[in-house]
């Protein structure tokens, strides 16, 4: 559907809504404080003849478990608002689940963000709804609210899951990119400070010489992980190695946009692959295997290193920590290829434009009504506190200077995946408008960054290797983030499906798939063939469309964007 005819489908959408309003039932502007049974105070929809049962249908775009029928959360959830979610994960490849959903026009009531769906025409614009019925969402985003425009129409149609944030975070987890190590590694070595590529593998390559299985099972060296939405394992990291943030398949050097899978400084990294490959460091099935399969490699413990995003293999590494193998654990480290390049890793929390959920055409007025009156509710502090903290007195207590703790049985539960699934509600709330930095009373609003309860809560392993390197945490191997640009991250610009932008970015990246692991593959008198033909192909395509499109809306970004 072309632009222009989506916007008209939409509009005409949007003023159907606002002429057939009526007064939900569940009656999201009635709020009455509701005691659970621990005395946990939430914000509810409450009336004299109790709440009306209503289900929401959930789409989330990647795998994921069910909750237990039982989870306490959903259960609250239900009793105070009347809302239950039937969620449907990812199975299989997302292009081709969306394919099908879009050529049916068979969509669920509420879905995570994808570009192709705003392509299709999938969501309903949110910005009048949300003016009328969602005074809580609407404060929430107030800041960020020329940011969540489309800027092919400028509607709102979708709420972005992270990064709106009331005060500077506490930072004592990091969950971007990095070169990560096993804590044993750098333990044995005698805890060195690690800066460039060359170190990181040297120090790989010994321990794994020196110990070929860990715990019975052949020790890997270095992961790449190459699969599906995730191949940033496989791509990102040449960007990294300069200097640079996280901007996806771009490098911004003074405000312009320019690939960089075809530089020199790209090369030197995949030729340092491909001598690993032949010492032996990179694991055998890196590029035939999923997702799982690796995220299982590391749950086993045998893998050394790999490049990743922490949030993106934190449920193997809490394996680690249920198993209290901590010494298996791992380090993100900020490597570059010289000393003289400072870091940069590390980056302010930018406005998730690409994830978060939108409403859909299929859902009907009075549901897409009821869907923004129970977010309205669910993103007021007293419900965020149990999103993140739990119940108090069962998940968490508060001490006598008010400040969130927990005992180490809560701790260990936090990590545990089987507990979770009964006792959070994770699926929902990760892709949810969310509160991030601190609540009213100070508390952080994510429980792991609470200063004094990370502090409480680390191991004895772990504050013995700190104290060798004279960090308070984990993060402290990275470099303090500088202010972002304000168009920043080039990642998050919508490329439009069918546009020659799209086409190209998507060949380029077949065209990287392809290549890069026949380049580290590769016999080391091989490689530079291969890498000469892969940047000849790249030179074929019109990356020129591709890199206008992204400075063009970087540019309309900083002319239109004011966060305040």
């Amino acid at each position: 559907m072309g632009g222009k005819k989506r916007s008209v489908f939409r509009l005409s959408l949007m003023l159907l809504l606002s002429l057939g309003l009526v007064l939900s039932a569940c009656g999201g502007n009635n709020k009455e404080a509701a005691k659970s049974g621990n005395n946990e105070q939430v914000s509810g929809e409450n009336s004299e003849n109790g709440v009306e049962p209503f289900e929401i249908s959930v789409f989330i775009g990647e795998a994921g478990q069910q909750p237990t029928p039982d989870n306490k959360i959903y259960k609250l959830i239900k009793e105070k608002t009347g809302a239950s979610f039937k969620f449907e994960f990812l199975a299989g490849d997302i292009d081709q689940k969306l394919g099908v959903m879009i050529a049916g026009g068979d969509y669920p009531d509420m879905m995570t963000d994808n570009q192709k769906l705003k392509a299709a025409g999938a969501f309903i614009p949110l910005e009048d709804l949300i003016e009328e019925h969602a005074p809580n969402l609407k404060k929430h985003y107030e800041k960020y609210w020329n940011m969540m425009k489309d800027p092919n129409d400028n509607h709102i149609y979708t709420l972005p899951n992270y990064g709106v944030y009331n005060a500077d975070p506490d930072s004592t987890w990091y969950s971007g990119p990095a070169f990560w190590i096993q804590k044993d590694v750098l333990a044995e070595a005698g805890y060195p400070r690690v800066k460039t590529l060359d170190q990181y593998f040297d120090l790989i390559k010994e321990y794994k010489e020196k110990h070929p299985d860990i715990d019975g099972t052949p020790t890997i060296g270095f992961e790449i992980l190459n699969y599906d939405w995730r191949n940033w394992g496989l791509f990102n990291a040449p960007q990294h190695l300069i200097g640079h943030p996280n901007d996806g398949g771009v490098v911004v050097k003074d405000g312009v946009a320019e690939i960089f899978a075809d530089k020199d400084y790209a090369k030197r990294y995949y030729q340092k692959l491909n001598e690993m490959n032949a010492a032996g460091v990179v694991d055998k099935e890196t590029f035939t295997q999923n997702y799982d399969q690796y995220m299982a490699k590391i749950s086993s413990g045998a893998v050394l290193g790999m490049f990743d995003q922490h949030w993106n293999f934190q449920s193997a590494e809490d394996a680690l920590t249920t198993q209290k193998r901590f010494e298996r654990q791992y380090v993100g480290l900020p490597l570059v290829y010289d000393e003289s390049i400072r870091d940069h890793y590390k980056d302010r929390p930018a406005l998730n434009l690409d994830n978060g959920f939108g409403i859909t055409v299929n859902a009907s007025e009075e549901q897409a009504i009821r869907i923004l009156k129970l977010l309205d509710t669910l993103i007021q502090e007293d419900w965020q506190k149990i999103f993140t903290w739990g119940i108090e007195g069962e998940d968490y207590i508060v001490n006598e200077e008010g400040r969130f703790m927990k005992t180490q049985e809560q701790r260990d539960a936090f990590t545990d995946g089987t507990w979770k699934l009964a006792n959070k509600a994770d699926a929902f709330y990760g892709r949810a408008p969310k509160m991030q930095g601190k609540f009213s009373d100070g508390n952080s609003t994510d429980a792991a960054a609470q200063p004094e309860e990370y502090q409480a809560g680390l191991e004895e392993y772990d504050k013995n290797f700190l104290a060798q390197y004279g960090f308070n945490s984990y993060v402290d191997f990275f470099s303090e983030a500088p202010e972002n640009e304000v168009a920043y991250p080039a990642w998050s610009v919508d490329l439009v499906d069918s546009s020659e932008a799209k086409i190209v970015n998507t060949k380029q990246n077949e065209l990287s798939t392809k290549y890069l692991p026949k380049a580290i593959l590769a016999k080391p008198d091989e490689f530079e063939s291969v890498w000469n033909e892969y940047v000849s192909e790249i030179h074929k395509l019109n990356i020129k469309a591709y890199e206008d499109r992204i400075n063009e809306v970087l540019q309309w970004r900083r002319d239109t964007w004011t966060v305040k």
